[in-house]
């Protein structure tokens, strides 16, 4: 049975089995696209595709058209799309917009799944009505899913049951999982926010959002865990030891510090040190934004005032507690701590991480201990940095040993403010991808064709993000001098 990262492909032979229908099909069986005879694609005929938005299309026309590299431009146009093409289940429920989100190879939504998926279709919406749309749809479900229960990192479309109904935890039929990260209930936060700033819609701020806003903020009050370890528990009986909590469900043990408690990464493996730094850090962004929608949108100054309180009390312990001095790069963030002194110093690929905190806003790229991080995080002291004849990159524990994960190069040149590094990451994704043209959850470090996931929407769409961006920052020169 899969779980949220184990769906795992033995290379390109099952890659083609995966995209062998219709227009799918392996690197070197060319299929035309239909809308740009010159492109090679990989992408759904026309008619299979989930959704289509003339304002992306136009999009993958316009950027491809100026990236010579053939390979590289088709690769844009395979995965930047690929969230639409192949995940969305866009329909009215109740007269409201209402978008479920697969992952990909597996038919459930993750709440931050799905936020990042749409991510790079932001920017598009004041130019497509029905883009927008779609993407109200997917906050309004996000909505919905917290309200069901904010602790569950991923939900069913309807009441399913599933595999993991047997975890000893509070599930419901409507959950697919139900693993407590801090970033499941930030992600739709920064979706909700960007969408409101970018097209002035506040439909989704109705009493509903209200509500989920509000268990939002109390979720977090009860993972600080000031007053007892609060209403969640979990366990599985399983042969992973990370996917299950210690001490009866509840995890390793904090000191109440003012941190809040996430008992999972956003791999969705079990911490080792509930307070999770790079998390905690977006929890700071996100209840700044909440309290600023609750200011301007929804009238509720006292919320305001309290997620306000919240977050200065989070950063104030991060201040206190994340930081310390590595024997090699001075101060850096630790990845987790508890409160007690206890610090672990690593990264995992999974966003957020601390390579991406300056990506999801939640830190200054220039800040001098980011920096020091930076550098430490990519480097053969962060023990989940692998270095190959392939490819070197960040992975984690999740996949395991020697398992880069291309989601780490492709932040890694998000963050970027060298053009080397950024040259080196585009290489690097566009010469592993087994020949498939898509984006995989990890890859062998000397291997490139043993990778796990050749469906995987979120590492398709990130790096369609990064193409994109480089387009528009005026950096087409670096995607052509590779």
């Amino acid at each position: 049975m899969l779980t949220r990262r184990k769906f795992i492909a033995g290379g390109a032979m099952v890659a083609a089995a995966a995209y062998a229908s219709g227009s799918r099909s392996l690197w070197g069986a060319s299929v035309k696209n239909v809308q740009n005879p010159n492109e090679l694609s990989r992408r759904p005929a026309v008619g299979e595709r989930m959704f289509s938005s003339k304002a992306v299309e136009e999009v993958i026309l316009r950027v491809s058209s100026e990236i010579r590299d053939e390979k590289l431009a088709a690769m844009f146009g395979n995965c930047f799309p690929n969230t639409l093409d192949t995940t969305v289940h866009y329909r009215l429920l109740e007269g409201r917009p209402d978008t479920f989100v697969y992952t990909g190879d597996i038919h459930a939504m993750w709440l931050r799944d799905s936020a990042a998926q749409v991510w790079p279709y932001l920017s598009l919406i004041r130019g497509d009505e029905e883009l927008r749309m779609l993407i109200a749809g997917v906050i309004n479900r996000h909505t919905r899913c917290i309200l069901l229960d904010p602790y569950a990192n991923a939900f069913n479309d309807g009441p399913t049951g599933g595999h993991w109904q047997s975890d000893l935890t509070d599930m419901k039929p409507e959950l697919h999982e139900r693993k407590w990260e801090i970033d499941s209930l930030c992600y739709p936060v920064r979706l909700a926010y960007h969408y409101w700033k970018l097209s002035g819609d506040t439909s989704v701020f109705d009493s509903a959002w209200q509500q989920a806003a509000a268990l939002i903020l109390q979720t977090f009050r009860q993972q600080q865990r000031l007053s007892g370890p609060g209403p969640y528990r979990f366990q599985r009986k399983t042969e992973r030891q990370l996917d299950t909590l210690s001490n009866n469900g509840l995890g390793a043990p904090v000191r109440p510090v003012g941190l809040i408690a996430s008992a999972f990464r956003p791999s969705d493996d079990a911490t080792t040190y509930p307070f999770l730094i790079p998390s905690n850090l977006f929890a700071v962004a996100s209840l700044k934004q909440l309290a600023e929608i609750s200011e301007a949108v929804t009238l509720q100054a006292d919320f305001a005032r309290s997620c306000l309180a919240l977050a200065a009390e989070v950063q104030k312990a991060i201040n206190l507690y994340a930081v310390a001095d590595h024997l090699r790069y001075g101060p850096i963030y630790a990845y987790e701590v508890d409160g007690f002194g206890n610090q672990l110093f690593m990264d995992d690929a999974n966003v957020p991480s601390l390579l991406a905190l300056p990506y999801l806003g939640s830190l200054d790229a220039n800040d001098k201990v980011y920096q020091n991080t930076r550098r430490f995080v990519w480097s053969a002291d962060n023990p989940y940095f692998f270095r190959g004849a392939a490819a070197e990159g960040i992975g984690g524990p999740h996949i395991g040993y020697d398992m880069i994960w291309p989601m780490s190069l492709t932040v890694r040149a998000l963050t970027a403010a060298n053009d080397d590094e950024i040259r080196y990451c585009l290489r690097t994704l566009r010469d592993t991808d087994a020949r498939t043209g898509f984006i995989h959850e990890a890859f062998h470090k000397d291997d490139p064709a043993n990778f796990t996931r050749p469906w995987f929407a979120w590492a398709n769409t990130l790096f369609g993000e990064l193409i994109l961006k480089l387009y528009n920052d005026n950096k087409v020169h670096l995607l052509n001098s590779l």
